[in-house]
């Protein structure tokens, strides 16, 4: 059994850590995933799989494995791909990465769409507000917010998202608009956080970043929840711009503060970098850049 083979028995493990799935996934028997995985660890030099009676598990070196596997693989997928003219039209698997709260508000209308206008995709949506190691985790495509770390990966701006301050009309009219961070001191404040009584928000006065520490008056577990609060007049809240959006454009919040914002983070569409992209890769990141682009909560301006 050549080396291609001993790969696509391992990597069958990938969905399921388990032999007897694998063989079902190959359409083979369970003694012949059994002896190539065997085979490769002895040709290796380490063990692959960690058996117990509760199953097999990846050890560490499995785990590195398995993640080249699915890249080495998933490359000769695409290269076949190629040749029989398949990257003509968006079909296939498709792994992404979206920002959890980034998704809920601004996501998910445009990957619904996405999905109605190439119906031969299957996209398998990851969420985590974290940077990801692309090449490792087997992504196509990630959607992130913030500065991004050197790579080689292309990133396609799309967009900005600010920190902001607001509160209600009625409240800032019998409260006071605020002119300088130190004056939320004296109002109520509502944190985004879960079972702590001071909030600490960062601001910038003439390029030199503070942080303002001070008793929140209420604590909420979630952006929405405060953000409602705050409609309601329960006092000012610090959080994302997107997620505002709606509620500055209807005038049920006002925006407080915007001096001393931190600057603006950048909204980048990013992909792994190669010679020929697949039409699955490319129609989604060019769906999804065209879309954020025109999204009105990312504009510089929008707010």
């Amino acid at each position: 059994m050549d080396r291609f083979h001993e790969m696509l028995m391992f990597e069958a493990l990938s969905e399921r850590p388990s032999l007897a799935a694998a063989a079902r996934r190959l359409n083979v028997s369970g003694p012949t995933v059994v002896r190539a995985i065997a085979r490769l660890e002895a040709r290796l030099g380490v063990a692959l799989l960690q058996r117990s009676t509760r199953g097999v598990s990846l050890t560490e070196p499995g785990a590195a494995f398995m993640a080249d596997c699915s890249r080495i693989l998933k490359g000769i997928e695409d290269a076949e791909a190629s040749a029989k003219g398949l990257h003509v039209q968006a079909q296939g698997n498709l792994t992404v990465l979206l920002p959890l709260l980034f998704s809920r508000y601004v996501m998910t209308p445009l990957l619904a769409n996405y999905m109605e206008v190439y119906p031969e995709v299957k996209v398998f949506a990851h969420y985590h507000d974290r940077f990801p190691n692309m090449n490792e985790e087997g992504l196509d495509v990630a959607v992130l917010v913030g500065r991004l770390p050197n790579s080689s990966l292309i990133a396609r701006p799309v967009g900005y998202v600010r920190s902001i301050v607001c509160g209600s009309p009625e409240y800032l009219e019998a409260n006071g608009v605020p002119v300088d961070p130190e004056d939320l001191k004296s109002h109520r404040l509502i944190g985004i956080q879960t079972f702590r009584e001071k909030i600490h928000w960062d601001f910038s006065t003439q390029g030199i970043q503070s942080t303002l520490k001070a008793r929140s008056r209420i604590s909420c577990t979630t952006a929405q929840a405060a953000l409602d609060a705050a409609a309601h007049g329960a006092g000012l809240t610090r959080c994302l711009s997107y997620p505002a959006y709606d509620y500055l454009q209807n005038g049920r919040l006002c925006r407080v503060l915007q001096p001393f914002e931190l600057p603006a983070l950048a909204v980048h569409v990013v992909y792994r970098e190669r010679r020929r992209a697949s039409m699955r890769v490319r129609s989604f990141v060019d769906y999804m850049v065209e879309g954020l682009r025109e999204h009105p909560a990312l504009l510089p301006d929008a707010l």
